[in-house]
Formats: structure tokens, C-alpha cells, sequence
């Protein structure tokens, strides 16, 4: 079967669920959109991926990527290879220094590893035609500025950050790092980062 590359557009709070999340994958070169329900951890540790942030302990998909480098073993691609009753199904595709290795996987940890190790993500044809949302270029933003924390419905709903100064915002950044809020420390960062832009 042909894979189909996707590229992470979007990560918001899902209307599913109040501690829910929707990752939104893109078709690359297409407008097909594959949104998948997360947990707040995982939307958390693929957040902190995509951030660039550093933990200042590390996260679980951070310790796995650190036992799976000690040991010389590479995450080459992960393929998102089925779906039963509305749960989506994927697969690691490792390789060391002997063999190769496919291992079965949730699909958010699925992503969180493939953000930390900057590998493809793919699916299949009759996944995206019995999953995938359309939409015309217009509707959805660049790759580059689609995922940000800072609009997100969770964020949408918290208190305005406007009205805080840099200092106020800065000591903030600080307590939500603290707790390991790495979502909400985005959304304040960019804050910091677009009055410093001014």
C-alpha cells in the first residue's frame, strides 16, 4: 500500500471531552485533515516537543527517546496503520545497528516520538477516506503558524494576557513551568515574545 506523508497543522482542545485534545494531522501536499482525540499528557508532551522546550526532568517520551539513543536504536517512521470503532492504530518502524523492528503504539505517543525524533509520519489511502476532514487552503494556516498554543481553545478561555506586564508575565512563565503546564507556558511566551517583537 502507498504512504500518505502527514505533517502535524494543529493542536486545540477537543469538543469531545473537557480533558480531551485534538491533534489535527495534514496531508502533505493536500487538504485532507485528520483530526485524532488526545489526552491532555500526551497534547502536553508533543506541545513541549514542538515548543522546544526543555523539561527541567525529563518527560517520558523525552526518556524514552534518551534508552532508545543509549542504545543505538533510531525511529526511522511512524505509520498511523489502522482504524477500529473510531481508535486509530500505529506502528514504530525502528531500526539499530543489526535490524529492523516494527512496535505497536498508542497513536499520541505515536506523535510525541515522532516530534522528538523529527521523523515522517504516514497513513493510509482508506484511513484518510473514512477518517479525514477536507478543507480548502484558506481554512487552515500555513504548517508553520498552525500549531500555536496561544490560540487553543483552552487558552481561549483563560484570563486575558494583555493585561499583564512582560514582569508580571515572565513570573507567570515561571510558576506554569514549575507545575509542568507547558501549553499554557507557550501561550504566555508568546506573549513575552510578540511585545518584545513591538
Amino acid at each position: 500500500m502507498k504512504k500518505i506523508e502527514l505533517e502535524i497543522i494543529a493542536l486545540s482542545h477537543s469538543m469531545s471531552g473537557t480533558q480531551s485534545y485534538a491533534v489535527v494531522l495534514g496531508e502533505v501536499n493536500g487538504l485532507r485533515k485528520l483530526p485524532i482525540v488526545i489526552g491532555g499528557f500526551e497534547a502536553q508532551a508533543i506541545a513541549v516537543a514542538l515548543e522546544r522546550m526543555k523539561p527541567t526532568r525529563p518527560l517520558t517520551h523525552d526518556l524514552i527517546k534518551n534508552i532508545t539513543s543509549a542504545f543505538n536504536i533510531e525511529l526511522l517512521e511512524v505509520i498511523i496503520n489502522d482504524l477500529q470503532e473510531g481508535v486509530f492504530y500505529s506502528t514504530l518502524v525502528c531500526m539499530n545497528d543489526h535490524q529492523s523492528a516494527e512496535i505497536d503504539s498508542r497513536t499520541s505517543d505515536a506523535i510525541a516520538l515522532a516530534v522528538r525524533y523529527g521523523c515522517p509520519i504516514y497513513t493510509y489511502e482508506h484511513i484518510l477516506d473514512s477518517a479525514s476532514l477536507e478543507m480548502n487552503t484558506s481554512a487552515v494556516s500555513s504548517s508553520s503558524e498552525a500549531y500555536n498554543p496561544s490560540i487553543t481553545e483552552e487558552t481561549k478561555k483563560e484570563s486575558d494576557l494583555s493585561h499583564l506586564s512582560v514582569i508580571e508575565l515572565q513570573k507567570m512563565l515561571d510558576q506554569v513551568l514549575e507545575s509542568e503546564d507547558y501549553i499554557k507556558a507557550a501561550a504566555i511566551r508568546d506573549e513575552i515574545n510578540r511585545r518584545k517583537s513591538k
